[in-house]
This record gives structure tokens, C-alpha cells and sequence, in this order.
């Protein structure tokens, strides 16, 4: 018996990489395995930014999931970084779980991107499956034949349509995931979803708000530095402090918005999430600040673990 009182006969346990374009939906389904938030969402591409790890639990498995940073063409040195850090976690991969969105690859332009993608599953050993994502907004007539075609992308192990969105099929691929991880200890307790920090996961929250409220390019160009993080104690919140860096002093004052109002709303949106993650009240502060070519500077990438 493990220390959690599991019995390990036949109990399967294992890394499963979960690699795929931008938005697909890697970081929903990761969310939906875990029935909580810890991964970030946004309808826009590239919001994953580093890797998060997830434990999923079952009677007779446990995978460790890696959500990843989407494939994509990367020109800057922090989204080189990104796609590396993809790349890197199918080496440490059991069980690889390539995600496609189903809308999307319907065209031919993104079915030969998809292609391009599969390109780094070449060197990988171990199982690769395929999940077709958001056939909530297919058709039957349109998800055959696309099963069809995306079959000849790659030697999958097996293909799977799913909805991360609203759950369909995620039961039959978690399944087929757990029959392909090798025999294998139980490697964390189970009350413990992921092995990422409150501090991290407050500042993706932040980021998160950035994307959703501010437009055009303004997300990209943001990253949150989390200062101070006083937990709390008896009935007062916890008190956080958190800096937002942006490139240029006209992206600062996006961020600030008129009279301060868009940086009021990403706090406000922000902080409810927060609470709800820590389960108290929560006293959130934020500052922007100015830090030319950031995303280019290696010190400030690696503080945040990129």
C-alpha cells in the first residue's frame, strides 16, 4: 500500500505532456481535469506562458499533466523560450497528448500548420495521442471527415473528439490516457492539484484580467511581478502586492486607463478570483511600471521562470 493507502497493483502513474497550437484549448482541459482553476484562460493565442504542472487522480492511476505554451513560429527570444519549454516536456513525457482545435484545422491553411507542429513529435518514443478539440461547434458532418484527415498528420496511438468547454468525450480520453501510463507509484497526495506556488498562480490571475480587458497587442507586452504576499491572519485578508511591467510609457497609461479606471477593473476582477483560489478576503494592490525591452532581457525572463 502507498503512503495515501492506495493499493500500486497495477496502479499506473506518469507524465502526460499536453502540446498542441496556440488556443486551443490546452489550458481549459487542464482545468477541467482538475475541476479547479490553475491554468489561465483567454480567446487569445500564446496566453500560456510557462509550463503548469496538474495531478489528476484516479482509483487506479494518477497522470501528472504538463499544460505547455502553444507551437508556434517564434521570432522573440521570450516566445523561443516558450515553444522550448514545450518542447523540452516531451522528453519527459509517458504519454504525449497532442491538442488540436477541430474549428480551426478544418482549413487548409491550418491543417498544414498542424502538420508543421506534429514535426517535433518525430523523435518522441512513447504514446501520442490526439485530442480534436471544441466539437461542441461541429457538426457530425464536419468532424468525420476531419478525423479523417488529421489521422494522416501522425502515426497517432489513438484519436479522441472532445469538448473541453463543456466536457464531452474528456471521460473517454482521460481513459485512454491512463491505459497507456507505465505501472507506477503514487507520486503526490491527493488533496494536492498542482505543484505551482500561490505567488505564481496570483500573478497568472492578474495576467489573465490584462488579456481579457486591455486590446491589441497590450497583453504581450505585460508581465506581473508579485512583491509582497502577506497571507492572512484571523479575520484580516491577505494583503498582495503586485507590479505590472510594461515596454513603453503609452502602454502604461492603457493599463492605467482614464482616471486609473481599467487598472481599478483588472484589480477588481482579479482580487475575486484570487479570493475565491485562497478562500478568504483579499486586499490587492497594484503598480505598473515601465521596464524597457523586457521580453528581451534574460534577467527579467528568468524571474519569471521562463
Amino acid at each position: 500500500m502507498s503512503r495515501t493507502g492506495k493499493s500500486t497493483t497495477e496502479f499506473r502513474s506518469g507524465v502526460v505532456a499536453i502540446v498542441g497550437p496556440p488556443n486551443a484549448g490546452k489550458s481549459t482541459l487542464l482545468n477541467r481535469l482538475l475541476g479547479q482553476k490553475i491554468a489561465i484562460v483567454s480567446p487569445r493565442p500564446q496566453t500560456t506562458r510557462n509550463r503548469i504542472l496538474g495531478i489528476v487522480n484516479g482509483e487506479n492511476y494518477q497522470m501528472i499533466m504538463l499544460d505547455t505554451p502553444g507551437l508556434h513560429k517564434a521570432r522573440e527570444i521570450m516566445n523561443r523560450e516558450m515553444v522550448r519549454i514545450a518542447i523540452d516536456s516531451l522528453a519527459e513525457a509517458d504519454v504525449v497528448l497532442f491538442l488540436a482545435d477541430g474549428v480551426r484545422a478544418g482549413s487548409d491553411r491550418n491543417e498544414q500548420r498542424l502538420c508543421e507542429y506534429a514535426g517535433y513529435l518525430g523523435p518522441v518514443r512513447c504514446p501520442v495521442l490526439l485530442a480534436v478539440n471544441k466539437i461542441d461547434l461541429l457538426g457530425e458532418e464536419q468532424l468525420l471527415p476531419l478525423l479523417d484527415r488529421l489521422a494522416a498528420v501522425h502515426p497517432f496511438a489513438e484519436i479522441i473528439p472532445i469538448s473541453a468547454l463543456t466536457g464531452q468525450g474528456v471521460e473517454t480520453l482521460v481513459a485512454e490516457l491512463a491505459a497507456r501510463l507505465p505501472p507506477g507509484p503514487v507520486y503526490y497526495p491527493d488533496d494536492i492539484p498542482t505543484d505551482a506556488s500561490e505567488r505564481f498562480i496570483v500573478a497568472e490571475l492578474i495576467r489573465e484580467k490584462i488579456f481579457l480587458l486591455t486590446r491589441e497587442e497590450i497583453p504581450y507586452s505585460t508581465a506581473v511581478l508579485i512583491d509582497s504576499f502577506k497571507e492572512p491572519a484571523g479575520k484580516k485578508p491577505a494583503v498582495i502586492h503586485a507590479t505590472i511591467l510594461v515596454e513603453r510609457g503609452s502602454q502604461k497609461g492603457i493599463i492605467l486607463g482614464k482616471g486609473g479606471a481599467m487598472l481599478g477593473r483588472i484589480r477588481q476582477e482579479a482580487a475575486a478570483d484570487i479570493s475565491q483560489l485562497l478562500g478568504c478576503r483579499v486586499q490587492l494592490r497594484l503598480w505598473v511600471k515601465v521596464k524597457k525591452k523586457w521580453t528581451t532581457n534574460p534577467q527579467v525572463l528568468k524571474e519569471l521562470g521562463l
